[in-house]
């Protein structure tokens, strides 16, 4: 029986860069962002950015709007009960009952850097 070595090489730091399969922003890549051009400690950055996350959450579900100057407004909207259509059994309506939903509204900043987005590559 032969034995094959493996060798274990450390990959870079994987918060540097986003992920290839995805173009998503994790809170772990914002929290590492803010650790590496900050002077805090990684548990400190981590514990704000989740009490931020946190307030934002609970100022939504207790019907607030939340205000971020230069970043947008998140808003709580109740959308109307309607009636919608399975698509396995279309002879079927199912109720789709009242429900508040959360839009955003990007501020005058992210507007202006949207207009400057390459469209081509999505």
């Amino acid at each position: 029986m032969k034995v094959h070595k493996i060798t274990l090489t450390p990959k870079p730091c994987a918060f540097k860069q986003f992920p290839i399969m995805s173009n998503n922003l994790t809170k772990r890549e914002i929290v590492q962002n803010i650790y590496e051009s900050a002077n805090y400690n990684h548990k400190d950055v981590t514990e704000i950015v989740q009490k931020t996350l946190d307030n934002i959450n609970k100022a939504l579900t207790s019907g607030m709007n939340v205000e971020l100057r230069n970043f947008g407004v998140f808003e709580v909207q109740v959308r109307k009960s309607r009636v919608g259509r399975n698509p396995n059994k279309p002879e079927t309506d199912v109720v789709i009952p009242r429900r508040a939903v959360v839009k955003f509204k990007a501020g005058k900043e992210m507007k202006t850097g949207l207009t400057k987005l390459d469209l081509d590559n999505f």
